[in-house]
């Protein structure tokens, strides 16, 4: 038996080395397999166990005693295979193979060897038991050991732990799992396409989006491309063929129609494997529902277009209104320019009028003052409101404001016996405001306090560090205060808190003009009042430094008039007005200057033929004029060398503050405003006079 080779696991070895003697080539051979058999069974990474016949362990090598805690001695000719594995797990597999249990020592081995028995090798995942009792996985395959005569003598189990391997399985599975359970939830699909049939694998949640409730046993491009609209399909396919071509990611945003015919939006990507070689010949990637992020983009630019189309029409609607208060102004300003104009001269004429008169006149100056407040009041909270009111802010002595407001109201205040107290202070403080606008607000607040204080009534101004970084204004009045349901309806448009009833009067637009205009100054302005005792209103204002003082110029009504002697010589003033009534008035003022000399044209274009000829040294000149405009007037004196450098003064309703600014850019000499004020005219004439004398000179 021992000399068949065929039998021999190690007959081999034994035709090594032809030529050599017999007793040599067995001892060599012995000596290999000794070898090879130390080195398999002295391993210490698998544990490999030979038993007999019976399953009594014969055999039970380094790595059994590592990997299950027995030593050698502890279980040759002792136990079975079966006690050091789980025989639960065994039988539970042996009955899912249908084996027969019938060994009284080792049911559990039994079952491991039945199939080894007949030839077939398998590989089992059991749980090995070790000594502690300890527990863990492990891959085992079972041989059968035969003799010469083909008769089993034994069994051999080659065991590995597999605790490695199960740890990185259920990771494996979790992660998928959470991977699955994710795209569910964000309604996400993925699929793998093969590039060469365009045959594809999908998951279930990939079919739910094409309104499927089972998986599709044969998807495949195709079928993706029959439930693309057709307006989209040409766009999807040429993505795809580039991304095949160009070897990138393949992006495609769509619309497709479900099974149930329901129109959908799907977005998806795919990327490229490669194999070794290099070649991409599958594609992976994901699927997702859109539709309800393109609706809400849909309902969102829906709603964008309606809000621009809003918006549009409340531009258009602004632009209306500014047109319209523009026209109301011209339209209110030219006959309160004659109003005005005339009982300005009437007031000032000589001889003097009579008690009788000046009583009168008072009562068509207050009325027609009072009516213009009202238009500018109107209009500038137009402006603030429509957003185009431009500010000038700029650095200035607080005490220098005060002192221009104060001479503004002293007539006001003298005439109730109203007694102002502006504070005297050693050191100025400065603020940053828009000079006009803050002289504005300053003027309201007095004028209120003055008309709502009682007899003999007084106004303290103060002004102080409020928190850091401003300066708090305050004026505070002795009249009969208000109680607080009033106080908090303050700043409201045309409620005068029931003073409408009484002889004060008011618009009701004021402190709403005036706290718009502190606002956009970026201050605050605020009141308190205590029934019986007076109220306070007060503004505060960010502080600035002297040294960004800008230089004042003044108003027009500050600079003194210029006293011409008779010994000057006749100036000439060209006047181009249409209205008959304004041209009068202006007649009427000049009157007044001897050494002046008028010239009349009603219209542009008589206005500029006339200046050629006579060579004023002034022009007032209108602005809506019929056929050419102003404007249009003076761009053909500035293009003629002969009047180029005539000083054009604006005369005109149009009183906005655009108009105004809109004028002087366009080189108008100054810009004055219907209805007149005689003082700030003549003054204004004086300069442009005077500007023409020296350009003479020059």
């Amino acid at each position: 038996m021992h000399g068949d080779s065929n039998h021999n696991p190690y007959a081999s070895l034994a035709s090594v080395g032809h030529g050599v003697a017999p007793e040599t080539q067995r001892a060599d051979a012995l000596l290999q397999a000794n070898a090879l058999q130390a080195a398999i069974f002295n391993s210490v990474m698998f544990s490999k166990i030979a038993t007999d016949a019976k399953g009594v362990i014969q055999i039970f090598n380094v790595g059994a005693e590592r990997m299950l805690g027995y030593l050698a001695c502890d279980v040759v000719n002792k136990i079975t295979p079966a006690d050091i594995s789980d025989p639960r797990e065994v039988i539970a597999r042996a009955k899912a193979l249908s084996l027969e249990l019938s060994a009284p020592i080792a049911p559990g081995f039994e079952a491991l060897v039945y199939k080894a028995s007949r030839g077939i090798e398998d590989i089992y995942e059991l749980t090995y038991v070790r000594k502690d009792g300890s527990r863990f996985p492990a891959v085992v395959s079972v041989t059968a050991l035969r003799d010469a005569r083909d008769v089993i003598i034994g069994y051999l189990l080659i065991g590995s732990d597999n605790t490695a391997r199960q740890q990185a399985k259920k990771a494996l599975h979790d992660s998928e799992s959470r991977l699955n359970f994710a795209l569910e939830m964000s309604h996400t699909g993925g699929w793998d396409l093969d590039l060469v049939d365009l045959s594809a694998r999908q998951t279930l949640e990939h079919d739910r989006i094409f309104g499927y409730d089972t998986l599709v046993p044969r998807w495949s491009y195709e079928v993706f491309l029959d439930h693309v609209l057709p307006e989209d399909r040409a766009d999807v396919n040429r993505r795809f063929r580039d991304a095949i071509e160009h070897r990138t990611e393949w992006r495609f945003d769509c619309r497709i129609r479900r099974v149930d015919g329901e129109i959908r939006w799907i977005l998806g990507t795919g990327m490229h494997q490669r194999n070794e070689d290099g070649q991409c010949l599958r594609m992976s990637g994901i699927v997702q529902d859109i539709t309800t992020r393109k609706r809400a983009e849909e309902a969102l630019l829906e709603i964008n277009i309606k809000l621009e189309s809003a918006k549009s029409a409340a531009e258009k609607a602004n632009l209306a209104k500014s047109d319209f208060l523009s026209s109301m102004s011209h339209e209110l300003r030219s006959p309160l320019n004659a109003i005005l104009g005339f009982a300005q001269l009437m007031d000032s004429g000589s001889p003097p009028p009579t008690v009788s008169q000046k009583e009168s006149i008072d009562q068509i100056l207050q009325a027609g003052w009072y009516l213009l407040q009202l238009i500018n009041e109107i209009l500038d909270l137009s402006l603030i409101e429509s957003g185009k009111l431009s500010l000038s802010p700029e650095s200035m002595a607080l005490s220098d404001v005060l002192s221009d407001c104060h001479a503004m109201i002293e007539p006001q205040a003298a005439k109730r016996s109203i007694v102002l107290q502006f504070p005297e202070t050693e050191f100025p403080q400065f603020v940053k405001a828009d000079r006009t606008r803050l002289k504005q607000v300053i003027v309201n607040l007095l004028s209120n306090a003055i008309k709502y204080n009682r007899p003999n009534g007084r106004v303290d101004i103060a002004y102080h560090a409020a928190e850091a970084g401003r300066i708090r204004i305050s004026f505070q009045d002795t009249g009969r205060g208000l109680p607080p349901e009033k106080l908090s309806q303050l700043f409201q448009p045309f409620n005068r808190l029931g003073q409408e009833i009484g002889s004060e009067e008011g618009t009701g637009i004021g402190l709403v003009v005036s706290k718009r205009l502190v606002e956009l100054m970026d201050g605050a302005i605020g009141a308190d009042s205590t029934v019986g005792v007076g109220s306070t209103f007060w503004i505060e204002l960010g502080e600035a430094s002297a040294t960004a003082l800008a230089p004042d110029d003044g108003d027009f009504a500050d600079a003194s008039p210029t006293a011409l002697a008779s010994c000057i010589p006749l100036r000439t003033l060209l006047c181009v007005e249409d209205n008959p009534a304004n041209l009068l008035l202006i007649e009427k003022l000049v009157e007044r200057r001897p050494d002046i000399r008028l010239l009349s044209a009603r219209s542009a274009e008589h206005g500029v033929e006339l200046a050629r000829l006579a060579r004023p040294d002034v022009i007032l000149m209108d602005i809506n004029l019929p056929g050419m405009s102003g404007f249009t007037a003076l761009e053909r004196l500035s293009e003629d060398p002969l009047t180029a450098h005539t000083p054009v003064v604006a005369l005109s309703a149009n009183a906005m503050a655009r108009d105004i600014e809109k004028g002087l850019q366009a080189g108008f000499f100054a810009y004055l405003t219907k209805p007149l004020r005689v003082q700030a005219f003549m003054v204004t004439l004086d300069s442009a006079i005077n500007a023409s004398e020296r350009h003479s000179l020059s």
